[in-house]
């Protein structure tokens, strides 16, 4: 067993099942001597419910996610180049439509149905994939354990405008500005560069959405050793109940015997009482012929 092949099957695994596999997982590769494949298995963290949909689309709907991700690669290099989109932004929308679909059809055949938070998560994470190459090959792979989304306008690693270098020039026309008195143009401020609303908006929304994903792993972290915990229990409660069987049957035997023994004690008492009646009749028996023989004697 190598790495690869280990979180493969265990984020194909259902969320249920994740912290069972990936102990028993951790728990062949420490048999095999391979402590630290062992702990590179333990530190790999539960899906949330929509990346493991994703992760479900990457194994069951390879194809069609295939085909969104080359649609997505076919607008990175149209932006690049600085050609149009043509058909490019339909196709994205029928395929992520598609799929979401699917996403949804798996999980429910899996036993987990996909709630509205979900599926727009598999949505944002599927538009994220279209415009972020990383992103892409992440949801290739299918060991997504959180959801991706992607904040901006433009695909990731592409300026939100062009340099003012490729800008044409326009040359301003030339005007006298006023006179102003020494003390006045001392006086007066620096004007501050303006910020548009739209990077103002974007900046706030791109750190939203770090806090928001750090409060996820955090909130992910927790219910993995929340999980372990209840894991953890559950065996202690069934080795428990094991034990309470085991000295059950022990108890059920025990007492069988006494009651077996108890039988055995009365029959021997029983058996007593009848023999010593058996002996007082025979010592009576005797008594009474050597008074029948000493009227004998004293006859002859």
């Amino acid at each position: 067993m190598d790495f690869s092949s280990a979180a493969d099957e265990l984020y194909g695994a259902r969320p249920a099942d994740f912290v069972a596999t990936r102990k028993r997982l951790a728990q062949d590769a420490k048999q095999d001597g391979d402590a630290a494949l062992a702990k590179r298995i333990g530190a790999l963290r539960r899906p949330t419910l929509s990346a493991w949909a994703v992760n479900l689309l990457a194994r069951s709907a390879a194809g069609e996610l295939d085909r969104l991700l080359d649609v997505g690669a076919e607008m990175r290099s149209a932006w690049g180049s600085g050609t149009g989109l043509g058909d490019l932004e339909r196709r994205r929308a029928e395929l992520i439509a598609s799929l979401v679909r699917s996403a949804g059809d798996l999980a429910a055949e899996a036993g987990n149905a996909l709630r509205e938070q979900a599926v727009r998560e598999v949505e944002d994470t599927l538009q994220a994939a279209t415009v972020d190459a990383d992103i892409a090959e992440e949801v290739r792979g299918g060991r997504l354990s959180q959801p991706r989304s992607h904040t901006g306008f433009v695909p990731a690693g592409f300026p939100m405008a062009p340099p003012d270098e490729e800008r044409p020039f326009k040359p301003k026309p030339e005007k006298t500005p006023p006179k102003r008195a020494p003390a006045e143009e001392a006086e007066k401020p620096a004007r501050p560069k303006p910020k548009t609303n739209v990077t103002r908006t974007s900046a706030a929304r791109a750190r939203r959405a770090e806090t928001l994903r750090k409060r996820a792993e955090e909130a992910e972290r927790k219910l993995a050793d929340r999980e372990e915990q209840a894991d953890a229990a559950k065996r202690e409660a069934e080795d428990a109940s094991a034990e309470v069987g085991r000295l059950r049957h022990e108890l059920d035997r025990a007492v069988a015997a006494r009651d077996a023994a108890s039988r055995r004690a009365e029959r021997a008492e029983q058996n007593r009482a009848r023999a010593e009646e058996a002996a007082r009749e025979a010592r009576e028996a005797a008594a009474e012929a050597r008074r029948a023989a000493d009227r004998d004697a004293r006859q002859g």
